[in-house]
Parts: structure tokens; sequence; C-alpha cells
């Protein structure tokens, strides 16, 4: 079975939260969780192709590609450089005065 890994996450805007996207599961978890009365034409063509991509019959890339278009059109999608890096600022602390 091929893998269903993207090369690169896709950011999401949520309510409280940043998503990140990095596989065809969880761009299906976030489409089954989009309101029934904004399934547009739109949303129709991502989850056909997200499904095509998790038969094999439709590049992983296109579908991703396919999918960022579509978060991007909901005003919801995140670059790359707008996501904060919390990784190296933790470990610079200097926690307790020790």
């Amino acid at each position: 079975m091929a893998s269903s890994r993207f090369d690169h996450p896709v950011y999401v805007r949520r309510k409280h939260f940043i998503e990140e996207i990095t596989e065809l599961g969880e761009a299906f978890d976030f489409l089954e969780e989009w309101p029934e009365e904004s399934r547009d034409l739109a949303y129709e063509t991502v989850v056909r192709a997200c499904r095509e991509a998790a038969c094999g019959r439709f590049p992983l890339n296109a579908a991703r590609q396919n999918f960022q278009r579509f978060v991007k059109r909901a005003g919801m999608l995140i670059e790359i450089g707008d996501v904060p890096n919390f990784a190296g600022a933790a470990s610079n602390r200097n926690i307790g005065n020790a």
C-alpha cells in the first residue's frame, strides 16, 4: 500500500489553535467536520480528489494541493512563515531561577 503522508504539511487555522495536516487521513477527518450547509462544489471536488488518491488513482501531491487550495479559499490556510516556532524558545528559558 502506498504512503498517504504528504511531502509537506498543510497548516490550518482553527478557532483556538493551528492544526497540522500531514497525511490523507487527517485531511479526511478535517473534511468530515466541515459543516454540511457549507459543502459546495469545491468541497465535493476536494473530497473526490482525496478519495481517488486513497485508492491510488490520483496523485497524492495533487490531492494535497487541492486540499490546500480548498483551505485557502475558506480563509483558513496558514503559510509556514506564519507559524510560530516555540521549540527553541522553551529550551532557553531559566525556569525556577535554576
